[in-house]
């Protein structure tokens, strides 16, 4: 506990520099231990917390980052974000999110201009460095600031830190937007991203916490569905297995299977040569 308050006072001591600041706030782990630490650092009055609105951020997700603003008293505000209308986000390249991450970035700094905010804040960690993200190359060219990622915190550390405070995003799963969920090169659409968010949903009504339903596939979809390892045996079992094909097939499915390896996060990356690859 001592040194997951070092740590805490670390990331305190890193922010409070800046004197203000507009966040770019998903409600997830990272951004939620980001606008507490924020509040503290800067006081409520002077940060302001900056949320996309898109197809493919589930609202869900959206109502949760509401929530928690209004529980603390933290400004919060909604900007419309939609990456589809992204000159070549649909046919997804590569560095999808380097453009989207772009176009979003662009908005909010301009928000925080226009509200006299000193900086804007994002919430990459130090383990954001060991896989492939495109999105960090726009971040940088923004000028976009990243505190965890500065005070050193990996993904364990800020769970353990977001613990100690109470902060209900400790155990939740880290959430990327559905548009990861798709195969590069396979076109993204309004209806593929319903679909994905619907799967989702079903599963985590059933139970899953974390769970990833990947869409492959052009004709005849195929969901790959992840969840935790110890957790496939739950899925594969009679009656769920049977209940999860019938919907997923409702839904659009042609195929529903389950990843053997399990849930994590980047699993569409794993067939990238990123030698190959370029961000911008």
């Amino acid at each position: 506990m001592a040194e997951t308050e070092k740590q805490y006072q670390k990331l305190l001591g890193v922010i409070r520099p800046y004197g203000s600041a507009a966040i770019a706030f998903s409600g997830g782990v990272d951004s939620t231990l980001l606008a507490h630490a924020a509040s503290e650092a800067l006081g409520r009055e002077n940060i302001v917390c900056v949320t996309a609105r898109s197809a493919s951020f589930p609202v869900r997700e959206l109502n949760e980052a509401a929530d928690f603003c209004a529980a603390h008293g933290i400004r919060h505000e909604i900007v419309d974000s939609e990456e589809l209308d992204i000159d070549g986000f649909s046919g997804n390249p590569p560095n999808r999110c380097y453009l989207c991450k772009f176009e979003l970035f662009s908005k909010i700094g301009a928000f925080a201009e226009s509200v006299g905010a000193a900086a804007v804040f994002e919430g990459s960690n130090a383990d954001d460095a060991g896989d492939y993200r495109p999105g960090m190359q726009a971040v940088a060219e923004l000028g976009a600031k990243s505190p965890l990622r500065e005070a050193g915190l990996r993904k364990g550390d800020i769970r353990a830190i977001s613990k100690m405070l109470g902060l209900p995003t400790w155990d939740k799963q880290s959430f990327a937007c559905l548009s990861s969920r798709f195969v590069y090169g396979e076109g993204i659409t309004l209806e593929k991203l319903a679909m994905v968010d619907r799967a989702e949903q079903f599963l985590l009504d059933k139970g899953f916490r974390f769970v990833r339903v990947r869409i492959h596939g052009g004709d005849h979809f195929t969901a790959r569905i992840e969840v935790l390892p110890d957790e496939i045996a739950k899925l594969s079992a009679a009656p769920l297995r049977g209940e999860t094909a019938d919907y997923f097939k409702s839904l659009g499915f042609a195929y529903v299977a389950a990843d053997l390896m399990g849930y994590r996060t980047g699993s569409m990356n794993e067939g990238l040569d990123l030698k190959t690859v370029d961000a911008s």
